[in-house]
């Protein structure tokens, strides 16, 4: 088959964005539960709209949280603390509709004498990862992550730096464009778009000529830049209401903001708010560990690992590789090694990588993938010497 050059697009968001508020709600709650109680089943749900939040869903634990406190916390490290954004902190509504998980979902979840732990739901999970990056993160969602990242920076600085623009607000939305050549390699950065929230006061001109010192130029390595490379920054000219004030949010609204940025597949499951008994989110971390490792131990530039479940069943119901013609090995043989050295029940996912712990708010802004955090252990790349090995020579 013959490649041609093309572009490729992925976007991300800003923590200020309605629905990553209301992934980072939900989130919030399943650590402080976590914290205290690490083998509750936690299903939250967040909805955020002007002045108002409301968190539903299935919670069963041992232990209490102070829902309303949480999400006031959140919305204040966020940077909602002032009533002319359209919610803050201290005056918005929250409310709460929470139940215990379904009796019948815990029938196949709970281990019992003669049963292992079985998934808390069906459905179908991947994993991808590319030689692109030193991190194996497609790149258009890569350098979008860390334009979003580099917003809320110089919005609020840290405890060493002091804003670099504080007329920024929360919200924001970035989107990069890159072409890649007819081998599939990344060449140049053709467009960036940025989309900024401001107050009312500040300038075009110097929104767009900050954006692009501060943060453009800042991020994206100057040899991926060139004199046809498009900029722009708030496009419409303003951008003076977002947050929930302009758009209502909602837990797991942006799912491939926080996989792969559109390269490669997806399930259609969400992440934020789930305990790891929901094999929605623990199976996806487990399929992008995998992908992650297999390409760092050179079996294959580019790959993507498919889980699939079956509620209250311990094994997954089938396991596919797609190398994209990037490998010497057949897809028989890496599932091969797949199956020798992981353990792909929930169970075995959840001791493996560690996820009885309060971790999951750092996860639900900038990506699930591609950040080297310790707590995110299943960006580790510690099974290359193990699929070195075991792998057909």
């Amino acid at each position: 088959m013959v490649k041609e050059q093309h572009v490729f697009t992925s976007e991300s968001v800003t923590e200020g964005h309605p629905d990553k508020v209301a992934d980072q709600i939900s989130d919030a709650i399943l650590d402080a539960i976590f914290d205290c109680d690490p083998d509750a089943r936690v299903a939250c749900e967040t909805f955020i709209t002007t002045g108002l939040v409301l968190v539903g869903g299935e919670i069963t634990t041992t232990c209490y949280a102070d829902i309303s406190e949480i999400v006031r916390n959140t919305i204040k490290e966020i940077g909602y603390t002032e009533a002319d954004y359209g919610i803050d902190y201290k005056t918005c509504a929250v409310l709460t509709t929470i139940d215990r998980q379904s009796p019948d979902i815990a029938l196949g979840v709970d281990v019992a004498e003669n049963r292992a732990m079985g998934a808390g739901d069906q459905g179908m999970m991947f994993g991808y990862a590319v030689r692109e990056t030193p991190e194996l993160m497609p790149l258009p969602v890569a350098l979008a992550h860390k334009l979003a990242q580099r917003l809320a920076f110089v919005r609020k600085g840290d405890e060493n730096t002091k804003p670099i623009l504080a007329y920024l607000r929360p919200d924001g939305k970035t989107q990069v464009t890159v072409e890649y050549d007819d081998n599939n390699m990344p060449v140049r950065v053709d467009t960036i778009v940025v989309s900024a929230q401001h107050n009312p006061d500040v300038t075009r001109e110097q929104l767009q000529n900050d954006i692009r010192k501060h943060v453009v130029e800042h991020v994206v390595p100057e040899n991926m830049l060139d004199e046809n490379t498009k900029i722009y920054v708030n496009p419409t000219g303003r951008f003076v209401i977002g947050g929930p004030q302009a758009d209502a949010g909602l837990t797991g609204r942006k799912i491939i903001v926080d996989t792969y940025g559109g390269m490669g597949r997806h399930g259609g499951g969400a992440f934020s708010g789930k305990d790891p008994s929901k094999v929605d989110r623990s199976a996806a971390y487990m399929a992008r560990y995998i992908a992650k490792n297999l390409v760092a131990a050179d079996v294959a530039h580019e790959i993507e690992v498919q889980l699939a479940y079956a509620i209250g069943m311990a094994e997954p119901v089938s396991l596919l590789v797609n190398t994209f013609g990037t490998s010497k090995y057949s897809d028989a043989e890496i599932v091969s090694v797949i199956r020798k050295l992981f353990n792909l029940t929930p169970e075995g996912i959840i001791n493996h990588l560690k996820l009885r712990r309060p971790i999951y708010k750092l996860t639900a802004a900038y990506g699930h993938f591609g950040r080297e955090l310790e707590e995110f252990t299943w960006e580790k790349t510690d099974m290359v010497e193990d699929i070195r090995r075991l792998i057909k020579k």
